[in-house]
């Protein structure tokens, strides 16, 4: 009998869905396991790229940072919805050169950045290895493009590559 791919995604699967359901008995324990294994095993028919974290620690150090950057883009984006008044507001994009190239890395960024309230991953372009960012309220470009490659290209290169 071959081994089960990915044990913990699996565990966590069936843990999710016995939160979902509030339900611990043996029926929901059993279609939780199984709909769990179908799902890994279609998650290896995707043949994933292999990738591991080279420095956990990094990744402590990365998800306060986050997350204080969410709360302060929440409060951010919640005063120019609630206070229209100033018309000197610009949205607009910021191409941004990077040089992290893990796949992992990449999805993470992706998902940090599209977190963050008033920011939204719109296309990254592979051959030039550039980010295309749209900013809801567009201040000074190189102020984004320090921040994405500073506070969060950095710490994932460290955790991806």
């Amino acid at each position: 009998m071959r081994r089960l791919p990915f044990p913990l995604l699996t565990v966590a699967l069936v843990a999710a869905w016995l939160l979902l359901n509030e339900s611990g008995t043996l029926g929901a324990v059993l279609l939780g396991g199984v709909l769990a294994i179908g799902a890994v095993r279609a998650l290896t028919a995707l043949d994933p790229p292999d990738g591991r974290l080279r420095r956990p620690r990094a990744a402590f150090a990365l998800a306060p940072l986050v997350l204080g950057d969410i709360v302060r883009s929440n409060i951010a984006v919640a005063k120019i919805i609630l206070w229209p008044g100033r018309r000197d507001r610009v949205s607009g994009f910021v191409r941004i050169p990077l040089d992290l190239r893990a796949p992992y890395g990449l999805a993470t960024l992706a998902c940090i950045i599209t977190a963050t309230p008033g920011t939204l991953w719109v296309e990254y372009d592979s051959a030039r290895s550039t980010l295309l960012l749209h900013v809801l309220d567009l201040i000074d470009e190189e102020t984004w493009v320090e921040t994405i490659k500073g506070r969060y290209e950095k710490r994932l290169m460290e955790l991806f590559e």
